[in-house]
């Protein structure tokens, strides 16, 4: 193995089992489902239940792909869709730093970009892809994981966010 092979394992073991880790809390954690779909419903994600199963799922099958290579820019498309949502909902008024009040997107930002630069990177010798011929990698692979990413995002938010608005401050008059 190479040492790009080798980084590339790395990356996709550690962002891969976080992701897994985070999914099965979203599901199965101490709020379980019904809490998570809750903290979705009150972030604008209607109906909250599908989407915390969405999320779920989609962090378990993506950071379980991540970790054995399998589909690879599909897999890091799945994560970066996730944190893009994430980012935009939870945490991009809340500032950059995740120690802020209300933790910053610095958290989410960062395994967005990881995933990508694993997209171009390819999943390494040491994959499933590898293993049974599937090659996407470099700017292919880059390309898939950031446009399924972003755009699986931005299909969910423009149709599925709906945040309360807050009333609007009194003018003086």
């Amino acid at each position: 193995m190479t040492s790009p092979d080798t980084a590339a394992l790395v990356l996709r073991v550690i962002v891969g089992l976080t992701l897994v880790a985070h999914g099965y809390n979203h599901v199965w954690g101490p709020g379980g489902i019904k809490g998570t779909a809750g903290w979705f419903q009150s972030m604008g994600l209607r109906p909250g239940i599908v989407h915390a199963w969405a999320s779920g799922l989609v962090e378990l099958a993506a950071g379980f792909g991540l970790v054995f290579g399998f589909l690879t820019p599909f897999s890091a498309g799945g994560i970066i869709g996730t944190m893009v949502v994430a980012g935009i909902t939870a945490h991009r008024n809340n500032g950059f730093f995740i120690f802020k009040p209300g933790q910053g997107y610095e958290y989410v930002l960062m395994i967005a970009v990881v995933c990508a630069a694993i997209g171009i990177l390819g999943p390494g010798k040491a994959s499933l892809d590898h293993a049974i011929g599937i090659e996407l990698d470099g700017w292919a692979g880059g390309l898939i994981a950031i446009l399924l990413g972003v755009g699986g995002a931005a299909l969910l938010l423009v149709t599925a966010w709906r945040p309360e608005r807050k009333p609007a401050a009194p003018t003086k008059v």
